[in-house]
């Protein structure tokens, strides 16, 4: 059995270290497709190297561009790559374009898919990835969900057949990385329990200089009025803040971190200031309180006893509740059981092995039976 496996952003590099394992041990053939999304050393090769993910057979190097651009470019250089491999499955993860473009290729030649994180819903259609995660879902033949709330999502939009409550795969690899993270050295000067640290990367948050400008004040005074704060720029906010002339003044900034290293700097972080999603769950995985500069989040189980808060654009609000803070470094929150054992990858790989090409009958009917 053979299953082709697209990858191209940072979280998706961190689910297919679990996944692929996993798919190896189940006697599965992979072919491992890199779209090139993310391209930078820093938030891609390092992520191979340290998480052991074997280099990719096919690398499209599509590289960044507008949305359109974007997936197009990898949508033909896709579904190339999958006429010559005919694999029996594909196998996507999340929702960036690289998800999307995968889903639509196999969908169009007819060779089942499989979608990694599925069901997940913010309920707000101008984020690029709410779009992404909705289309993909609907093309998918398994539908693998992190979280009852995600099946229930698939439930409510009349998704029965083919869904699969597996767990999250993020957790499995936060879970045995643990100790290897907190053996990285934290950045010097930085003190264990007492700094916050921040990722900003969304484009509500990076793309419009006044709002960028905003985000960087507030974290700028959480700096100095509440505690250090510890920033890796990625890429793209680097590249925003050049463009609108936007410098932090007490935020001490680092280059981009691979896992490890993010890990670590979580477990012993005071609390965490972020507007990723995945970061979200990370700090919940490792008991850390969480502050999500947005006005929703995919991972409403976050927000179970204020693990997680929606600050929206009360930036205003972002000192008073990061000094609510407090250092509890082996605190595991209830809600962490929400994302499931630590097994996910080891279910996932067990239904694919089972699954051949098989595909499952979709809920709508089909042109010729409307006809």
């Amino acid at each position: 059995m053979t299953v082709l496996t697209v990858v191209g952003a940072r979280p998706q590099f961190i689910k297919a270290a679990i996944v692929s394992r996993a798919l190896a041990r189940a006697g599965i053939h992979e072919v491992l497709v890199h779209t090139g999304q993310h391209y930078d050393v820093e938030m891609s090769d390092v992520f191979f190297r340290e998480l052991e993910i074997r280099a990719p057979d096919h690398n499209l190097g599509v590289g960044s561009g507008s949305h359109g651009q974007q997936t197009a470019q990898m949508l033909a250089g896709l579904e190339r790559v999958m006429v010559g491999a005919a694999p029996d499955r594909v196998l996507v993860y999340g929702d960036t374009n690289s998800t999307l473009a995968a889903a639509l290729a196999a969908a169009k030649l007819a060779i089942p898919v499989d979608h990694v994180e599925a069901g997940l819903r913010s309920h707000d259609r101008d984020m690029p990835e709410e779009i992404n995660r909705v289309l993909t879902d609907d093309l998918s033949d398994q539908l693998f969900c992190p979280t009852r709330t995600a099946v229930a999502n698939l439930e409510r939009e009349g998704t029965v057949q083919g869904v699969h409550h597996t767990g999250d795969v993020m957790l499995d690899l936060a879970l045995s990385a643990r100790t290897t993270a907190l053996a990285v050295p934290l950045p010097a000067g930085v003190e264990e329990g007492k700094y916050f640290v921040a990722t900003l990367h969304r484009p509500s948050n990076t793309d419009e200089p006044v709002r960028l400008q905003r985000v960087a004040a507030a974290l700028d005074d959480v700096a100095r009025c509440v505690g250090p704060v510890v920033l890796p720029v990625h890429p793209r906010l680097g590249a925003a803040l050049e463009q609108a002339g936007v410098r932090f003044g007490t935020v001490r900034t680092l280059p981009p971190v691979g896992y490890l290293e993010m890990q670590g700097l979580l477990l012993r972080a005071r609390g965490v200031i972020t507007d990723s999603g995945g970061v979200q769950k990370e700090a919940l995985f490792h008991g850390r309180r969480c502050l999500t500069l947005r006005d929703s989040t995919e991972w409403v189980e976050s927000l179970a006893d204020g693990w997680n808060e929606l600050l929206g654009d009360d930036l205003g609000a972002l000192n008073d509740r990061a000094a609510r803070m407090t250092y509890e470094r082996d605190r595991v929150p209830r809600a962490r059981a929400l994302f499931g054992d630590g097994r996910a990858g080891e279910c996932i790989a067990a239904i694919v092995a089972a699954s051949g090409r098989t595909r499952r009958r979709w809920r709508c009917a089909t042109a010729e039976t409307q006809a």
